[in-house]
């Protein structure tokens, strides 16, 4: 019976499911494809009009020289890092709701923590690479 017990808690923690995983292309899908297009290459629903028109995010490593710039995609998306090449029209998704972080050790046990929606956002542009 104590075995039971003891086990009781495993048990239950076994029925709490996990938190769903961020999907990166439904967070693309839904604030960033009204500009950039469902296949991210610059010509969505509402990119008429803006200039400059938005990029074309499937050439990013093409664009530099065959190497997906992470950070500098998450730096932009965030807005932390842009330049004045970048439309105004552009949202600053840092200053929204981008989800509890999760901490990315490139070094080890130098940690830094990042929205787990920017995180998926930039897997999935790394992925739609041509």
């Amino acid at each position: 019976m104590r075995h039971l017990i003891l086990l009781a808690p495993l048990a239950l923690m076994a029925c709490v499911p996990e938190p769903p995983e961020v999907s990166g292309r439904a967070a693309f899908l839904d604030n960033c494809a009204s500009c950039h297009g469902p296949d991210a290459k610059g010509a969505g629903p509402m990119a008429e009009g803006l200039s400059p028109r938005p990029a074309d995010l499937t050439t990013i490593a093409a664009r530099n020289n065959g190497t997906f710039p992470r950070d500098e995609v998450m730096s932009v998306i965030d807005g932390y890092r842009r330049g004045s090449h970048f439309s105004p029209a552009m949202p600053e998704f840092g200053a929204t709701d981008l989800g509890p972080t999760v901490i990315v050790e490139e070094t080890p046990g130098l940690g830094t923590p990042i929205p787990e929606t920017l995180l998926a956002l930039a897997d999935y542009l790394e992925s739609i690479q041509e």
